[in-house]
């Protein structure tokens, strides 16, 4: 019986550096995950300042001077962006859910979209706020 040949290649996609070049498409996934998850912090960043106003004007003084500060705002920016991105993320799934778009070039384009569009609709948020 002959021996068979062990091929070298690399054992995981996420292996970053010469073996893996991260694609539009596993940017665009890994990204809306992160933003998920940093909304959800958010969210609870939103209720802290909501649960300081109904406490004492004490507790919201400081509540709204840490996310009225510049930390507070580049946090709220952040948020926004991420809002936007994820939101934007899940209309592109739900065209991809119709079928459409999925050839790689349609991602890709699709997944540029994205990240242009939720930066301009961030910059459009924080001129009309």
């Amino acid at each position: 019986m002959s021996e068979a040949k062990r091929v070298e290649r690399p054992l995981s996609p996420f292996m970053l550096g010469s073996a893996y070049r991260i694609q539009m498409t596993s940017f665009s996934s890994i990204v809306t995950r992160i933003t998920g998850n940093a909304l959800g912090i958010s969210a609870i960043l939103f209720v802290w300042w909501l649960l300081a106003a109904a406490t004492s004007p004490e507790a919201f003084a400081r509540a709204d001077g840490i996310l009225t500060g510049i930390i507070g705002d580049v946090v709220m920016t952040l948020t926004a962006w991420g809002l936007w991105y994820h939101y934007l993320a899940g209309l592109r799934h739900l065209y991809w859910d119709t079928g459409r778009g999925m050839e790689l070039r349609a991602a890709e384009r699709l997944g540029w979209a994205v990240v242009i569009g939720s930066v301009l609709l961030t910059v459009l948020t924080i001129i009309v706020i």
